[in-house]
């Protein structure tokens, strides 16, 4: 009998945020809560795909992966409906799998293995942690032997004799081997590592290696494409900034970083059209939207899957898994059955929380890097990034001149403008991202209606525009006509209404301590330049799922870690507070 398909609502996501914000997800600790949420994730990948699980009830392969690893086999007629495991034959030996996982879970750092997580086009995009070291090697492979069953043979080298050094080599050769043979039957055959070392060092010790430097060039059947990001602690400097990514370099000199970018020089690659030499000094927004290119490239060029792994995995590695997930559903080529709500809560549960990434202590250190990953979606919007390569007569016009002007402008605002829905700056935009002129059926669910009349601003008198690469927006109060100062204008953010035009907010300077809001804008607007036919099928996609993320962000997250409130941030605390929109903190 099939099972009732529960909806997905934007309280939903609220809820998931306000879990994911009190401690990181633990396979041992999981309770009744992040049980619902692994099964409402099963519930979303079952809506398009077919898959089997691999249990990891108690954390026994890996005790920051999710208690139910999903193997997806491949997509079902978007007419079918999903059978269940019964009568479905694997299109994988799930046993083998199991195995293999037990064994290779020693060859990564902190005994996170690879495990795939996307399917596109029969391709599977898997993540991980890089490689471990000797030392965490021999610590695993001891812990296996004395807590392994007594049938099991696979112990690990016992030091101290004569034959150490053929162990060391034999225990190397065994666990790396292991995690090659599950990479290829993944049928995985590119490796994108995001270290920006060749071996994490701490104290003058090595804990971690990784395949680029294997010594013995075991993982020379793979195409290692070294992709030096930086990590987590680098987004510290990226709030710090502002959250402007055009103006933000990291510092390749500094001593640590001693990986380089590395391309294999394969016929692959010269489609793409990329000075890699030049990677040093771009900024984050460029060096973040040339790597989401070369993952796509690898996609829809390449015949075999991708493995991406940073570190440990749980920072770097989800923020491109993410952007991937969403690149790929905008332009409707996975998770074809999921609404911009459902595919949110799918991208930020599986991605993020069940597979270990600590938000409390991310935000604590102010190294934002999941706000960064859904406010960097606007920069991946245009055509540019899509897979489908279907521009309307308008973008094809504008595609050689403002493609790849993607960049943040200064906004300027005569006037006040409260936008509940997004509570972000929306003061920039890509140049060939536009306005939607629609609804758009933007997916946010409940409205609440704000009086505007206290701050004499009516719809008629805004007048967003899109010119030269920037969204200028016109705002007139009535009977007076002035201008807000550079400082204030930029925590301002664009109308939006899902009957009026629709623009992708920009968070630029979110409002300082912002605290809950309703989950729609109060004030809708009028398009004056941009026309319906400008905005892709992709872009107003991208722009709802921002919208949600936004809205869910700032009630849930600003809320607790948000900074003092001065100046505009102050007067829009109060405003909220008269107006009866804000919400108690809990």
């Amino acid at each position: 009998m099939a099972r009732h398909r529960a909806e997905t609502r934007p309280e939903d996501i609220h809820h998931l945020l306000d879990i994911f914000v009190k401690a990181p997800f633990r396979a041992k600790e999981s309770d009744r809560k992040t049980d619902g949420i692994i099964q409402k994730c099963l519930d979303l990948f079952g809506r398009d795909y077919e898959f089997a699980i691999i249990n990891n009830t108690n954390g026994e392969l890996c005790g920051t992966y999710p208690t139910k690893l999903v193997v997806l086999e491949y997509e079902r007629p978007i007419t079918s409906k999903r059978t269940g495991q019964d009568g479905v034959e694997n299109l994988y030996d799930m046993n083998k799998i199991g195995d293999l996982l037990k064994q290779a879970r020693r060859a990564r750092c902190r005994a996170r293995c690879v495990i795939p997580v996307i399917l596109f086009e029969g391709k599977h995009i898997c993540r991980s942690a890089t490689l471990s070291s000797g030392a965490e090697i021999y610590g695993r492979s001891g812990l296996d032997f004395f807590f392994a069953s007594p049938d099991s043979n696979s112990g690990p080298a016992q030091p101290g004799t004569s034959q150490d050094m053929q162990n060391d080599w034999q225990l190397y050769n065994r666990v790396r081997g292991q995690d090659i043979q599950l990479l290829k039957t993944l049928n995985v055959g590119y490796i994108c590592d995001l270290m920006v070392e060749k071996k994490k060092v701490k104290f003058g010790m090595n804990i971690t290696s990784s395949e680029k430097v294997d010594k013995e060039q075991r993982y020379n059947d793979f195409d290692i494409f070294s992709v030096p990001y930086p990590g987590c602690e680098f987004f510290r400097k990226w709030k710090d900034s502002g959250y402007e990514t055009d103006h933000v370099l990291f510092d390749w000199s500094q001593g640590y970083v001693d990986a380089c970018l590395d391309i294999p020089p394969i016929p692959l690659m010269e489609k793409l059209g990329v000075d890699w030499n030049k990677y040093k000094n771009w900024n984050l927004l460029k060096l973040t939207q040339n790597y989401v290119k070369l993952l796509l490239h690898l996609l829809h060029e390449g015949n075999q899957g991708v493995l991406v792994h940073c570190i440990s995995g749980w920072d770097r590695t989800p923020m491109f898994v993410s952007l991937l997930r969403l690149s790929l559903w905008a332009d409707g080529l996975i998770h074809k059955s999921l609404s911009a709500t459902e595919i949110l809560y799918l991208t930020i549960a599986y991605d993020w929380f069940l597979f270990g990434h600590d938000l409390t202590d991310r935000l604590q250190k102010g190294e934002e890097i999941l706000y960064f990953c859904f406010h960097f979606l606007k920069f991946i919007a245009s055509e540019e990034f899509s897979l489908k390569r279907t521009p309307t007569p308008n973008m094809k016009q504008r595609k050689g001149s403002q493609a790849s002007n993607i960049s943040e402008t200064d906004c300027h605002i005569d006037g006040i403008l409260l936008d509940s829905d997004s509570h972000v700056i929306s003061s920039h935009t890509s140049s060939n991202s536009s306005l939607n002129s629609g609804s758009s059926g933007i997916d946010t669910g409940g409205s609440m209606g704000l009086d505007t009349g206290s701050l004499g601003i009516t719809p008629t008198n805004i007048e967003p525009a899109l010119t030269n690469g920037s969204l200028k927006l016109n705002m007139k109060r009535a009977g007076h006509v002035g201008s807000v100062p550079a400082e204030l204008s930029a925590h301002y953010s664009a109308p939006s209404s899902s009957s009026s035009s629709s623009p992708m907010p920009v968070p630029i300077n979110r409002i300082r301590n912002t605290e809950a809001v309703t989950s729609q804008s109060p004030v809708s607007g009028r398009c004056s330049e941009v026309t319906e036919e400008d905005v892709s099928v992709r872009w107003q996609r991208l722009n709802n799922v921002w919208r949600l993320f936004s809205n869910a962000y700032a009630n849930k997250i600003s809320v607790r870690y948000g900074t003092q409130s001065t100046g505009l941030g102050a007067f829009l605390d109060r405003f909220t507070e008269r107006v009866g929109i804000r919400n108690n903190p809990i």
